[in-house]
């Protein structure tokens, strides 16, 4: 089961660092999502993975727990991850809105349009 979830963290790194280096916008953004998932992944998995233990101790029987802490660190990152996206959309689309264009480096593009220029 490690393997299994060591492997998908890492393929979700690996594709949301393709996707981050493309030049449009969409991508980008999915390849965020993608990195946010692999490190919630990450540290869900840091916390044992246990089936059907609690995460709670039980002071009057010995039995296997389940850590806690990153259940709550994954549920805050999905919070934060949340945000974040909503914040990077509304940037994004206000360029687009702008620009006309989704391309993230604008100085590749040949702007006559510029002002203080003569054409």
């Amino acid at each position: 089961m490690e393997a299994l979830v060591a492997s998908a963290v890492g393929v979700m790194t690996a594709a949301g660092i393709f996707l981050i280096l493309r030049r449009r916008t969409f991508p980008v953004i999915l390849g965020l999502s993608l990195l946010t998932y692999a490190v919630n992944v990450f540290l869900f998995a840091t916390g044992r993975l246990a089936l059907d233990a609690p995460p709670v101790l039980n002071k009057y029987e010995e039995v296997a727990y389940t850590d806690p802490l990153p259940q709550a660190l994954v549920l805050t990152a999905i919070v934060i991850s949340f945000g974040m996206t909503a914040v990077i959309v509304m940037i994004s689309l206000s360029a687009y809105l702008s620009a006309k264009d989704d391309h993230i480096d604008m100085a590749a593009h040949d702007n006559t349009d510029a002002p203080g220029e003569d054409a």
